[in-house]
């Protein structure tokens, strides 16, 4: 299972969340896979413009709290560390140079 009994492999289909699927396809294209002007327009037809701001704030703050988190140095706490090693592995982020889940008792 993956996050909150979600298996990871329907996360890329939305995980039954309502424009789940156009959700995540516009987090991909925030990261540079797809186009992202188009899913910025189809999330606001969805959604609405409110719609598309929450969907963007979200998005800007896991980046800006993996930002600093990287950046201060923090590492990623025992529990969570034994949490996650499943999907870890399943997405392959163990094998990214960054990976940055070390634990605070490591």
């Amino acid at each position: 299972m993956g996050i909150e009994g979600v298996e990871a492999g329907k996360l890329a289909d939305g995980a039954g969340v309502p424009h789940g699927k156009l959700l995540v396809d516009f987090v991909n294209a925030t990261a540079g896979d797809g186009d992202l002007e188009s899913l910025r327009g189809q999330v606001a037809d969805a959604l609405g413009d409110d719609g598309l701001v929450d969907a963007a704030a979200v998005v800007a703050n896991f980046t800006m709290m993996t930002r600093i988190a990287d950046g201060t140095g923090t590492p990623l706490d025992a529990g969570s560390v034994d949490m996650s090693s499943d999907l870890r592995a399943q997405i392959g982020v163990d094998d990214f140079v960054s990976k940055r889940f070390v634990s605070a008792e490591e």
